[in-house]
């Protein structure tokens, strides 16, 4: 079982968690993480690119030019995609590019995104992250000078002064447990976790019995 330091703001030790095995101790599944991770980007895209095919384009209603005696191709319509500023042949059109990901995928690759950063110990448990104002400054002061921290995820329950002073920090984010997502895991270097934040993803990834 996976045991942390329980630290505070200013990095002093104030004890230890105990992490759960089936949640932060797994084997890690670096093609499942691989396919979560693209279905997740997969569904962030808009999927408005759009072409005119020929119906759908202005004119086209006179023949351009007589049907012999030219030396062409016979030709019935500019609207058509030989002619410049015709429509367009098999060009894109809106489309959904989501992909249909089972729950308990999801959850096995965050378990094992998760795994793989306390193995490299990149994750940090803070006991708990109280700002008394909205002040990045402040902020900033916590996770470079204290824990001396770059490009990092922050998990906690809700905590508005925090959510809203991490917003002009580049380099960090800030998420709430139910947001947690294994892009986000794998694209921060480092984790940090409130001790309630680390209740609240063990309670939501423990394997169902």
């Amino acid at each position: 079982m996976p045991t942390l330091d329980l630290i505070n703001q200013d990095k002093k030790k104030v004890g230890t968690i105990e992490l759960r095995d089936d949640v932060f101790g797994v084997a890690v599944n670096v093609a499942l993480v691989h396919q979560v991770i693209k279905a997740q980007l997969a569904g962030r895209r808009q999927g408005n690119a759009k072409t005119k095919t020929k119906s759908e384009i202005r004119g086209g209603g006179r023949k351009p030019f007589k049907q012999k005696g030219t030396g062409n191709a016979r030709s019935g319509s500019t609207r058509s995609p030989l002619h410049v500023g015709g429509g367009q042949s098999f060009g894109p059109q809106p489309r959904c590019y989501e992909q249909s990901t089972p729950k308990e995928m999801m959850r096995g690759a965050l378990r094992s995104a998760l795994s793989d950063r306390v193995k490299a110990k990149r994750v940090i448990v803070l006991e708990d992250f109280d700002l008394k104002a909205i002040k990045t400054s402040f902020l900033v002061d916590v996770l470079k000078k204290n824990l001396d921290l770059d490009k990092v995820l922050i998990l906690d329950d809700e905590n508005k002064n925090l959510e809203l002073s991490s917003r002009n920090i580049p380099r960090v984010k800030v998420l709430r447990t139910e947001g947690l997502n294994v892009y986000d895991v794998v694209r921060f270097g480092w984790l940090v976790m409130t001790k309630r934040a680390v209740k609240a993803v063990e309670t939501r990834l423990a394997p169902q019995a």
